[in-house]
């Protein structure tokens, strides 16, 4: 990477906002590697009678998915996702995984090719009987060399300058990662790199189909005992997924921020388990809890439930996966929630 590196950020919802606000300030600080503007493309939308993007660009504050977080000026919503990728020498990927595939489609022709990117997303993708890395997909899509961004982040603690950590994977953590590592570290967002992005996208995805069981068990008010046999039995599940159906990750990956951290915030904080919790309680289909709760965003978990489940199914594999297989028959099958601890004992 030559120097006065362009960066963009593909999505502005509440984690590419908050991850923006970091983004901004350390182009800044290191203006000797960044071009100082950053262009983020924002999904149009009317707030009021007036557009998202220029709400953004005038106040300086994404009001619909980060409200009361001040940007610094220096971020650019652009409405064009073409427009906002355009000469970029790093690409921020941070938008929900189901619009990868269109939206790099629409980007192929405007990337350069000594242009890099990473991924924010956490899920992965089941196409043609198989599972997926984002990574390694945007990777295919686009041409380019692409790592991953993962850890233990609450996206609004992260804006308000609450101290976290969070995980980089990439081929070349020397030079890469050692970039991307300026991109993103502050004093308040700790950063290690790391060499296993299999492991860590693994992580990222698979926490939240735990913390849906955690949602569903504190929806049942069966407490703390039950919530931490949750937490360990779907890190075992998560490692050994991983182990199983990836090659080259490593247990040490999932004692990283990106793993057992993460774990533990989302299943304690994080939307996946508020609107599991809230699941228990109500008739409607989790779909519509989203619609309530979430504000036009959209949980991973569910998703990513369901397409491991598919994955498990084509390789008979389900009862080797209890957890993750009890969470897809209580949010999608409508069996009785009481069955995650049954699932649980196997």
């Amino acid at each position: 990477m030559g120097k006065q590196l362009k960066v963009s950020i593909i999505g502005s919802g509440n984690w590419g906002s908050a991850i923006a606000r970091v983004i901004g300030q350390n182009v800044q600080q290191h203006s000797d590697l960044f071009d100082p503007t950053v262009r983020m493309w924002v999904f149009q939308e009317q707030i009021d009678g007036r557009n998202l993007t220029d709400i953004i660009n005038q106040q300086h504050e994404n009001v619909k998915y980060l409200p009361g977080i001040k940007l610094s000026p220096n971020i650019v919503a652009e409405p064009d996702v073409k427009k906002a990728a355009e000469g970029a020498n790093i690409l921020v990927f941070v938008l929900p995984h189901q619009f990868v595939y269109q939206t790099c489609g629409s980007l192929k022709e405007v990337i350069d090719a000594d242009c890099r990117g990473i991924t924010l997303i956490k899920g992965l993708d089941f196409r043609d009987e198989n599972i997926m890395l984002f990574s390694d997909e945007i990777s295919k899509l686009l041409g380019i060399e692409c790592a991953a961004l993962s850890g233990a982040n609450i996206a609004t603690e992260v804006a308000e300058e609450k101290y976290g950590e969070a995980t980089i994977g990439t081929k070349y953590p020397d030079t890469d990662g050692a970039v991307f590592k300026k991109l993103f570290h502050t004093p308040y967002f700790n950063i290690s790199v790391i060499e296993d992005y299999t492991g860590l996208q693994i992580c990222g995805a698979l926490k939240n189909v735990v913390a849906i069981a955690a949602g569903v068990c504190d929806g049942l008010k069966y407490g703390n005992n039950t919530r931490a046999a949750v937490i360990r039995r779907g890190l075992l599940e998560m490692r050994k997924f991983g182990k199983t159906f990836f090659g080259g990750v490593r247990t040490e990956t999932f004692f990283q921020s990106c793993g057992v951290a993460d774990l533990i915030t989302t299943c304690s904080g994080g939307r996946n388990r508020r609107v599991a919790e809230a699941f228990i309680h109500s008739d409607k289909s989790i779909e519509e809890i989203e619609k309530e709760l979430l504000n036009g965003q959209k949980l991973q978990g569910t998703t990513t439930a369901l397409e491991v489940h598919r994955f498990l199914v084509t390789r008979n594999m389900t009862e080797e996966f209890p957890l993750m297989t009890a969470v897809y028959r209580v949010i999608y099958e409508r069996a009785p929630p009481e069955c995650i601890v049954e699932y649980l004992t196997y």
